[in-house]
């Protein structure tokens, strides 16, 4: 792991270049009007110079050099430190009216996630925040998320926030861009989904996290897993990076295996069959009919990967009518199709199944995995 080192100048106070020239003057007996003549420029051009009128440049700093004796990357460097400086000061001059920007964000739960540092005052934590979205400013990031918000495609709704799930969609992003992605490959994806990943199924978290984003990254698709903000609320979310880079963002709000896999093909779905432009979060608020079609979409998507209907078919056509099947029918009918048994009592529980006696969601719960996500 490689440490983050701290290279950044931040002094209290930078005096102006001239300065330092009017230092040197006094200490040899010159007067502006002598080293005026001396570098050939008009007494007023010195005067601006020592009083940070007019900046020192590479024309001007030669000329110091050869007057003066110090190099004229002194110089030059005295002029960058100064004007940084003053840049800086005007900076937090005008973060200090926008610091009510930075309280809107869930601050405490980003440091606790280790998302940001915890900042001595509200102007450095304001900049900590610009930094964590790389933007320049408040107005910038305004900018960028409404341009976001324009491509949202919603599902549901809960008590969201656009700063939370804006924060949280960013470090989905971050942690995509550690992972190298092969160029997308929508056959192999596909391929991927049908076979080798609807394996993994059966595994433990610690097994198949890894795996699957191996998997995913091999065809074009990063997959990240961060941690929900209080007011984000989101299960899931797909976005593409770049023409040849998809994203799948999950949040670890799932308990049980069924949920969370119902939820991953879901997010794949969207990558299959959907346009690249647009952002689809789960979890947040009913959209147009557009995107009510396009959930039922990649709803039975993933429905039908999962368990491949003509399967599912010929099995309700095997049960008894009389009674539910039992854990035994359902363990070696998931054996059979390759899938992890809870799966299987998620989905009848879900399309309340079989019709007539449908498994109420009270019963073979003990089938489904629950998911432990601290995998430290």
């Amino acid at each position: 792991m490689i440490k983050k080192v701290n290279n950044s100048y931040n002094p209290d106070y930078v005096s102006k270049p001239g300065e330092t020239i009017l230092e040197i003057l006094n200490e040899r007996s010159m007067t502006q009007a002598d080293l005026a003549i001396r570098m050939g420029r008009p007494k007023k051009t010195v005067n601006e110079i020592i009083q940070g009128k007019t900046a020192i440049t590479s024309e001007t700093a030669l000329q110091l050099e050869k007057v003066l004796g110090a190099s004229a990357g002194f110089w030059l460097n005295r002029q960058r430190n100064y004007d940084q400086f003053v840049a800086k000061q005007s900076e937090r001059h005008q973060l200090s009216l926008l610091v009510d920007w930075t309280e809107k964000f869930p601050i405490k739960k980003m440091t606790e996630l280790g998302w940001i540092e915890k900042k001595d005052d509200k102007i450095n934590q304001t900049i900590e925040l610009l930094t964590y979205f790389g933007v320049a400013s408040p107005e910038q990031w305004d900018f960028l998320t409404k341009s976001m918000q324009s491509s949202f495609r919603l599902a549901k709704t809960y008590d969201s926030r656009i700063e939370d799930i804006a924060a949280w969609l960013r470090k989905g992003e971050l942690l995509a861009q550690e992972i190298y992605c092969s160029p997308y490959n929508k056959d192999d994806f596909i391929s991927l989904l049908k076979n080798d990943i609807r394996e993994l199924t059966r595994e433990t978290p610690s097994v198949f996290l890894n795996q699957l984003q191996k998997l995913c990254a091999s065809v074009g698709v990063a997959v990240v897993f961060v941690p929900q903000l209080p007011k984000s609320k989101v299960s899931g979310a797909t976005r593409w990076l770049s023409p040849e880079k998809a994203l799948i963002q999950l949040s670890f709000r799932y308990k049980t295996d069924d949920q969370f896999w119902f939820s991953f093909y879901h997010e794949a779905g969207h990558i299959v069959l959907h346009k690249k432009k647009a952002i689809y979060l789960e979890d947040i608020i009913l959209g147009s009919l557009e995107s009510k079609d396009e959930e039922d979409k990649v709803d039975k998507f993933a429905a039908d990967i999962l368990l491949p209907p003509k399967a599912l078919e010929g099995f309700l056509q095997s049960l008894s009518h009389d009674h539910y099947p039992s854990k035994e029918q359902l363990i070696e009918f998931a054996e059979k199709i390759g899938i992890a048994p809870g799966i299987l009592v998620g989905r009848l529980q879900h399309d309340k199944l079989p019709e007539g006696l449908p498994i109420p969601y009270s019963h073979y719960n003990d089938l489904k995995v629950k998911l432990d996500w601290n995998l430290s």
